[in-house]
């Protein structure tokens, strides 16, 4: 018994020590950096819109238009698996263009970790 113990603390220090990166098993999906979800309704049927809206993420010398996939639902996803300092702008005609803060995209062993912006546009 005595030495089932012994032998189970050394299997434990040593399991311990192992590199953080051992038991770490990364997914195979790409994840998007930045999820931008732009609030426009339009005013005679309540219903959110993409049509026409255009999102730009740049950082530096690298620019992206992001992509949505549905027009009914209007959010933008880009910077698949990027990090990065990014600016977005974003713009629909007759309505004021949006240009953010610098956003800043870190990542983790596996993925960038996404940053969910939200974003209105105002009539001009």
């Amino acid at each position: 018994m005595k030495k089932g113990v012994i032998y189970l603390f050394f299997v434990l220090l040593f399991s311990c020590q192992a590199s953080d990166t051992d038991d770490i098993f990364c997914t195979t999906e790409v994840k998007a950096g930045l999820i931008v979800s732009v609030h426009l309704v339009e005013s005679s049927s309540n219903i959110p819109i993409s049509d026409g809206v255009t999102v730009v993420a740049t950082d530096g010398n690298y620019s992206e238009t992001l992509q949505f996939f549905d027009a009914q639902n209007p959010i933008f996803y880009g910077a698949y698996e990027r990090a990065g300092t990014y600016t977005l702008t974003v713009t629909k005609p007759g309505r004021r263009t949006y240009v953010s803060q610098p956003i800043v995209l870190t990542r983790d062993i596996c993925h960038v970790i996404p940053q969910n912006i939200m974003v209105s546009l105002l009539p001009n």
